[in-house]
Formats: structure tokens, C-alpha cells, sequence
């Protein structure tokens, strides 16, 4: 088979996603696609609107093969770190031939270039890299000059500033660190910027349509949505069903930071008295974004704190973070899949590189597994559709 690996977050599959996905079977002209999908939690530091179950349902009703989760301590990570864990996750198949993403720029060498010099540091980039930094410079701010200096090219500030091709440039960068044999391509990204928040065209950002469904507009989002998205939407709507929200975090973040604010020291994102930061402006914010919007400054970003934040509301603090996001993936876990899918997953299972987990076993020694389903419990406060337990209550979903 000629397997395409693409990796997203589907929150919710809109347009855009339906685009990529028939432009990345015509572009690679493969027979097989497999994605991974971050689960409950997403990679910008918030709960997803929907469980992890229904967005693998929609995505393979939009013609997805096979959806596997990426595993919770690589969702809501840095983009370097969810890259890199999304990259090895497919990697580790050994069965996926190439790469489809999505970028502003839309060309995959030039990423690449970018993403190689990043990886091999040339000297002439170190020596501008080592000076920067000497100077004091932000780290990213270094190596924005250190680049620009090395290509000579005015216009490598916009590529590199660009949400896409940043996270394009990390998964080059993933493929390279793995020396994997997946053929990477990119496709032009269209339509509204990822973090506009009004719907203006029919390619509308997930952020938009999440503010829409947060005032319960449903007729708005369905031009911007394929059908089986919208038919999904709507069938889960009229079950009653909890889509959930950032804001929905605050209440139980605040009483947590209340009464065991001397753990957040524990996570190694909060550094240089943040912790205090955090548990000085609790007492002085009245919801989420205005808490971050206390918090955040020019070292710390509103994304790097919302992740922090909802890694305490999880408990991450309880566990070695940076142990387990250097430790190898040694399981996959299907969400749902179709005919296709299943014999890509049959696939996998020959080539025994990575363990499939369909059924979870009583005792779980994996703490990357433990994770997961600490994800599962901590979104189950806020879903009322969801069980603490629903990981060991749900099969994969097969679609026929």
C-alpha cells in the first residue's frame, strides 16, 4: 500500500480539513491515509470541543482511513514536541510513505532548507546564533537572525513567523532527527488565518466555528462545514450532548491552584516564579482568558501558559514529563477506522514495530499510556457525555 500520514487535531473538521485531505489523497496518490489526531486535549493549552471518539467518527465519515490518538503528553506540548511525537507515532508504523501538511508558504524545499539548517547548524549560523544569544536575545529572536543572516533573504521572517510553516518546519526537522524515509509534502494553505475568530469566508478557521457553536448559532456553521460534520453536529446537539469550552476549565483550575498551588513548582514549564505569578493572580481574575491575560508576558505566551495551566488541571504535575516525552512509543491506539483502515492496521500488526492497543489491559505500567487516560478522567469533569472510565468502556469505531 502507499500510505499518507497527516496530523491534526479536527476541532471540529471543517472545510479546510475536507481540502487538505482530497488535495493529500490526489497530491501523493496513495491508496491508505492515517491520521493522527491529538485526543481530548489540543496542542494551544485547551480541552477539544468534542471527545476524541465523535472527532475520529466524523473524520473517517469525511473519508479518513484509519484515525490513531496522539498520545496526550505530545498534544499539548510545544509545536517542536508535538512534531516530533506525531512524526516518530507514524514513523514507528512502518508502513507510512509520505507526509501531507498544511502551510502559509506552500513550498515543501524551502521549508525544508530551513528545517535542515535548524538540525545540521552550519558554522556561519552557529557563530550568528552564539553572538545573538550573548547579547541576551530571546532564543527564537537569535535564531530568527541567525537564519536570516544565513540565507540573506528579507522575506524568511514571514515564513518563520507563520503559525503553518512553523509547524511544517518541526515535523522536517522530525523527519530529519529520525532519518525517516517518509516523503514529505505541503500544501498552500487557504482561507481565514487559523486564530480568526469571525466566520468570513467559506474556508473558516476551527477557532471561528468554535465561537459560533459557543453562542449556539448552527445554521451559521453549516456552510462552513462538509455534511457529515454538520449531520454529526447536529445529531449530538439534539442528544444533549456537552460540547465544551475553555472557559469550562476555570472553575476547577482555580480551586486547584487554591488548594495545592504549592505543586504547580512541579512542572518544569514554570520557571523563574511563575508559580507565584499564577497563584497571586488567581485571586484577582474572574475567568480564563483574563487569568492568562494576568499572567502572560513577553517570555511567556499566552499559548506556553494555557498549556501549562491545563497540564495542572490534568495532574501532569505528578508525573517526569521530560522522561517520558524522551521515552520511545510503544503502543498505538486506533480511535476509528474503515475498511481500508483495518487493513492498514493488519499491516502495522505484520511489520511488529509497534504494539496496537484496541482493549486496555487492568494494570497499565506505561506512563505515557498512564497519561492518556488521566486526559480521559480530567476532560470527564468537563463532558458529562464522558466517563471517567471511557477509555476501558470504548471500542475503536469502525465505519463501514
Amino acid at each position: 500500500m502507499n500510505v499518507t500520514g497527516i496530523i491534526t487535531e479536527y476541532n471540529p473538521f471543517h472545510l479546510g480539513h475536507l481540502h487538505h485531505l482530497k488535495e493529500c489523497k490526489k497530491n501523493t496518490n496513495c491508496n491508505g491515509v492515517i491520521c493522527v489526531m491529538s485526543g481530548n486535549f489540543v496542542q494551544r493549552g485547551m480541552p477539544a470541543i468534542m471527545d476524541k471518539w465523535e472527532r475520529a467518527k466524523i473524520a473517517v465519515k469525511n473519508g479518513v482511513d484509519l484515525v490513531v490518538e496522539l498520545p496526550l503528553i505530545f498534544s499539548i506540548s510545544s509545536a517542536e514536541t508535538f512534531a516530533y511525537g506525531a512524526v516518530a507515532l507514524l514513523e514507528k508504523t512502518k508502513i507510512v510513505n509520505n507526509l501531507y501538511f498544511g502551510s502559509e508558504h506552500g513550498n515543501v524545499l524551502d521549508l525544508n532548507k530551513i528545517a535542515s539548517v535548524i538540525i545540521k547548524e552550519p558554522i556561519e549560523y552557529k557563530n550568528t546564533l552564539k553572538k545573538e544569544l550573548a547579547k541576551g536575545v530571546p532564543y527564537h529572536y537569535a535564531r530568527l537572525t541567525s537564519l536570516k543572516n544565513y540565507f540573506n533573504d528579507i522575506n524568511l521572517e514571514e515564513i518563520i513567523s507563520s503559525s503553518n510553516n512553523i509547524l511544517g518546519i518541526e515535523y522536517l526537522k522530525a523527519l530529519i532527527r529520525l532519518n525517516s524515509p517518509i516523503k514529505p509534502y505541503t500544501l498552500k494553505r487557504i482561507g481565514s488565518n487559523y486564530n480568526d475568530e469571525n466566520i468570513t469566508s467559506l474556508y473558516a478557521s476551527a477557532t471561528s466555528i468554535r465561537k459560533t457553536l459557543s453562542f449556539n448559532d448552527f445554521d451559521k456553521i453549516k456552510k462552513v462545514l462538509p455534511k457529515e460534520s454538520y449531520e454529526e453536529i447536529i445529531n449530538l446537539k439534539n442528544t444533549d450532548y456537552k460540547f465544551v469550552y475553555p472557559e469550562d476549565i476555570f472553575p476547577f483550575l482555580k480551586y486547584k491552584i487554591l488548594t495545592e498551588g504549592e505543586n504547580l513548582s512541579k512542572l518544569s514549564q514554570l520557571k523563574e516564579g511563575l508559580d507565584n505569578k499564577i497563584k497571586k493572580e488567581i485571586l484577582n481574575s474572574n475567568n480564563l482568558n483574563e487569568f492568562i491575560l494576568n499572567i502572560k508576558s513577553k517570555r511567556y505566551t499566552y499559548t506556553a501558559i494555557s498549556r501549562a495551566l491545563v497540564s495542572f488541571f490534568i495532574g501532569m504535575e505528578n508525573f517526569s514529563l521530560d522522561d517520558i516525552k524522551n521515552s520511545s512509543i510503544e503502543y498505538i491506539r486506533p480511535l476509528a477506522f474503515n475498511e481500508r483502515g483495518s487493513k492498514i492496521l493488519k499491516e502495522i500488526k505484520n511489520k511488529e514495530s509497534v504494539k496496537i492497543i484496541t482493549k486496555l489491559p487492568k494494570n497499565i505500567e506505561n506512563s505515557m499510556l498512564s497519561l492518556d487516560l488521566l486526559g480521559t478522567k480530567a476532560y470527564s469533569i468537563l463532558n458529562k457525555n464522558i466517563s471517567p472510565m471511557e477509555d476501558y468502556l470504548r471500542s475503536p469505531i469502525f465505519i463501514k
